[in-house]
């Protein structure tokens, strides 16, 4: 029997969506106020789901406080109150999109994680804005 078992985290970031290798104006014109060269921030909320096998001696899935040291050390600690393009090694040279985001998360908690269970990661942007990425 799996069961998904989730934890909500946050982190506080800025960023500016743009393209080096475009002009101004096509990055005005796909980006429009994300490309602000100035930058801008979102208080980005998260929610990391794990699901796999109830462990037979401890009940868990996964013990809920290692989830939660593994999300400290990996997203909150190297996203919070950064700015994403200049601070965090993944994003010199790719575009911090909310898609991009989600997909760099999940690559630094996967490998983590025991190799029997499965991940899905969903970021929030914005309270209307969400992505999910399950590895796929």
């Amino acid at each position: 029997m799996k069961v998904t078992v989730s934890r909500k985290a946050h982190f506080n970031a800025a960023h500016r969506l743009y393209r080096k290798d475009w002009s101004h104006e096509k990055n005005e014109e796909i980006f429009g106020l994300c490309n602000n060269p100035n930058f801008h921030g979102h208080n980005y909320e998260l929610i990391v789901s794990v699901t796999g096998e109830i462990d037979q001696e401890t009940g868990y899935v996964i013990d809920m406080k290692i989830l939660k040291d593994i999300i400290k050390f990996e997203v909150e600690d190297t996203f919070d109150h950064k700015n994403l393009n200049i601070e965090v090694p993944e994003f010199k040279e790719l575009n911090p999109t909310a898609e991009n985001i989600v997909v760099v998360i999940y690559n630094k908690l996967k490998p983590k994680l025991s190799s029997h269970l499965d991940l899905e990661v969903v970021l929030y942007e914005t309270p209307r804005n969400f992505v999910k990425y399950s590895g796929e």
